[in-house]
């Protein structure tokens, strides 16, 4: 069973760049003929996102780097390993985080990787960066997280754009993160990208429209099996955090945030429902950010908690979960932890 639980090591701080153009679903914005702002808007919650045609998510998670090191005070050269998550890498090759241990002027003897998942990537990410650390021979860690300049680009009322970074610090008096992990790879094409990849390349054909669900998408594009991804998230989240709470040994209902991938408003309401939770422990930036795939968790945490947890311990329980299909739920505590402001590009 994929459970693990990591010590000696200390979420020290968060941070999130977005773009600052912010488009509005629920202005006359057309996306396709039957498009319907309010209905799309009540449906899934979200009213605005952040989205241009420039940013990478390399250059937000780049500024929110910048940002957050500098809040920290930490001396670039002591960071020891990049994890980047993102399903929007700059290239097919070479790996970002290469990109962004020069960019960003760390240690040459610095460790870098490329993950590539969605929705449940920040948890399995986390679980990466902790694990490089359990010894103590890395001592920081930047965790890197979100998606941007997606093929679908502005056209998607769901999605936003944005880039998060994690710091971790390794501490012999950090209390334990505990995870749990899942993986469903018979649903793959719930969420998928056809075409662009080894399996289906490019092609001619690629660029062709077909119609979906009453929308035109090209095979380049994501296109989503929308009800089968709204019944694993409603059954799946509630599942592993009680497993994860029973597996452990604790009270899931004593922690004092709940903070979930924000996938559509109405999904995370049913989850809320189903684990009897109180509206004021459970954030949503969905509103204003839209789904940000990989960096809604960190995301909600900098928007909506910052001066909430800043100044005071807070035991954390996030769940991510979606494209793969896969899930990840974590538990954590904080202390004198640092959010960064967010930072607009």
């Amino acid at each position: 069973m994929a459970f693990l639980q990591i010590n000696n090591v200390r979420i020290t701080g968060f941070a999130a760049g977005v773009p600052a153009t912010i488009i509005r679903n629920d202005d006359s914005v057309v996306y396709s003929e039957d498009y319907d702002a309010s209905a799309f808007v009540e449906m899934t919650g979200v009213h605005e996102r952040r989205v241009d045609n420039t940013s990478c998510t390399s250059d937000l998670c780049y500024a929110a780097s910048e940002k957050l090191i500098a809040d920290l005070n930490w001396d670039k050269k002591e960071v020891g390993a990049i994890i980047f998550v993102s399903q929007t890498a700059d290239y097919r090759f070479p790996a970002t985080s290469c990109i962004l241990q020069d960019r960003l002027g760390l240690n040459k003897e610095c460790y870098a990787a490329d993950v590539n998942l969605g929705c449940s990537g920040w948890v399995y990410g986390l679980s990466i960066a902790a694990s490089l650390m359990q010894t103590g021979s890395i001592t920081k860690v930047l965790l890197m997280a979100g998606d941007a300049k997606r093929v679908t680009s502005g056209d998607d009322p769901l999605f936003g754009f944005a880039g998060t970074v994690t710091a971790l610090e390794y501490s012999s008096e950090a209390k334990p993160i505990d995870f749990h992990f899942g993986t469903d790879g018979s649903g793959f094409d719930a969420i998928i990208m056809p075409d662009g990849g080894a399996r289906n390349g490019l092609s001619v054909e690629s660029f062709n429209k077909e119609t979906i669900d009453g929308k035109e998408y090209t095979r380049l594009q994501c296109r989503m099996k929308g009800m089968d991804v709204f019944s694993f998230g409603i059954s799946i989240a509630p599942k592993s955090i009680k497993k994860l709470a029973d597996f452990f040994g604790f009270d899931y209902q004593t922690f004092d945030y709940f903070v979930f991938h924000q996938a559509n408003l109405k999904m995370n309401a049913m989850i809320q429902k189903k684990l009897k939770l109180d509206n004021a422990k459970v954030p949503i930036s969905m509103p204003t950010f839209g789904n940000t795939s990989s960096a809604s968790i960190p995301l909600t945490i900098v928007t909506q908690l910052k001066n909430k947890i800043e100044n005071q311990p807070t035991k954390l329980l996030c769940c991510g979960f979606g494209v793969g299909l896969s899930w990840g739920t974590v538990a954590f505590e904080t202390d004198n932890i640092v959010i960064s402001d967010i930072v607009e590009i």
